[in-house]
């Protein structure tokens, strides 16, 4: 299985706070343990590539409103004929260690949006560390808005005390 080069990258890389991430081109097959991801209606779902074209993915609300457990799916299915983003797992576990800690979760069923979806998943499988960047941002703009508020609100266009920047 080919590893990911740049003549495998369909547009420029893009880098988000968990790092770099591109799109493969239609026919190449992502690198054994690469966190990848797909875009949704509302969201943007995550897997692991276990090799062999299986991804190891939290099912989650994936298939509906209705949790789903850790599972291993044929890459079409996870995909759903969606491109496929990359994030790079630069200082994460190596390949081997990534592929058994995804696998070692298979079955698991305590799917929680906010605290342990399928990006926290993947950041677990990869880095250690129980993340997902979607729910920050989310969970972000309606602090900013506060925020925002409270500074229209505060006398003469500043601030009150003690309200932080």
């Amino acid at each position: 299985m080919p590893r990911v080069d740049k003549s495998d990258v369909r547009e420029a890389g893009r880098t988000t706070a968990a790092g770099q991430e591109w799109f493969l081109a239609a026919d190449v097959v992502p690198p054994v343990a690469a966190h990848i991801i797909v875009s949704r209606t509302w969201y943007a779902h995550h897997g692991i590539h276990a090799g062999a074209g299986r991804v190891v993915h939290y099912r989650g609300l994936s298939r509906g409103w209705r949790a789903g457990p850790v599972e291993e799916v044929s890459l079409a299915e996870f995909s759903r004929g969606r491109r496929i983003r990359v994030r790079s797992h630069d200082g994460g576990y190596s390949i081997e260690t990534v592929v058994a800690r995804a696998r070692s979760r298979l079955g698991e069923d305590g799917y929680r949006l906010l605290s342990n979806n399928c990006e926290h998943f993947c950041e677990w499988c990869v880095h250690g560390r129980n993340r997902s960047l979607q729910i920050e941002q989310w969970l972000a703009g309606p602090r900013r808005m506060l925020l925002a508020t409270l500074r229209f609100l505060a006398p003469g266009g500043r601030p009150a005390a003690g309200i932080a920047k």
